[in-house]
């Protein structure tokens, strides 16, 4: 039997994961959505990532080597024939993480047996709303990854920016991958353009109006409800709140 391994999308996983699924817990610590992903080298990536953290959420350089980029080690030193379970919600946030993790496990040139298990129907976007009799039935309904060199240019195209490239993959894998088209739709809808902000600014602004608050518990909660595509946090939507405030983009 294969050694077991579970790619985890978050630390909230891993301390709800039921006891029952036997293997190797790996948890992804990253938040790629959101920052400099740029680097010609993967020690030059993480030294981007690690400066970014730093500054923008003020966690010391050498916490994100020993807290994130260790657990990107323990990926690259998954032996031969395993297989990998890689657990994942369909939103961007976690879309993001799932093809760097993809691209990340490709350079081992290792055979492996990937796995995607998703949270079930009515949950797509939070395995924490899941009881771990659920989260137990998604791991038994995991869906095998195939097409894996298609799902392994999704990463590189995002990095470039290469949208228009991104959606032709998207299209051609809806039938099996529905989710992916929807996430990187999302990404570009963010993006600000000469008519808009960009979706996530444009709904926090509608919220503002609508609840007549800028209490950020408040609009934080309600931005969740309207756009659980994008699986933001705390700290992504905080960010977007002050630039709204220190931009005074409110009309």
């Amino acid at each position: 039997m294969p050694k077991q391994y579970h790619i985890l999308n978050g630390d909230s996983l891993k301390e709800q994961f039921p006891k029952n699924i036997l293997g190797q817990i790996i948890v992804t610590r990253e938040c790629l959505v959101d920052g400099n992903i740029q680097g010609s080298t993967q020690d030059e990536f993480f030294k981007n990532r690690a400066t970014f953290i730093s500054e923008t959420h003020g966690c010391k350089i050498e916490n994100y080597y020993d807290i994130t980029v260790s657990q990107f080690e323990k990926m690259k030193e998954i032996p031969q024939n395993s297989e990998i379970n890689l657990w994942f919600e369909d939103d961007l946030f976690c879309q993001v993480n799932f093809w760097f993790v993809l691209s990340l496990l490709a350079k081992n040139n290792k055979k492996y047996q990937y796995n995607l298990v998703r949270p079930l129907k009515g949950h797509e976007y939070s395995f924490g709303s899941m009881s771990q009799e659920e989260l137990s039935l998604a791991y038994q309904e995991k869906l095998e990854l195939t097409d894996l060199d298609k799902l392994g240019e999704l990463w590189k195209l995002y990095q470039s920016e290469e949208f228009n490239k991104m959606a032709t993959i998207a299209k051609n894998l809806e039938k099996k991958y529905p989710f992916i088209l929807s996430a990187i739709e999302a990404h570009v809808q963010r993006l600000p353009s000469k008519n808009s902000y960009g979706r996530p600014i444009e709904s926090l602004i509608s919220i503002i109006k609508d609840l007549k608050t800028d209490d950020f518990g408040t609009v934080f909660r309600e931005f969740i409800k309207r756009e659980p595509i994008y699986g933001f946090g705390d700290l992504q939507v905080k960010k977007m709140l002050e630039h709204i405030k220190t931009n005074d983009l409110i009309k």
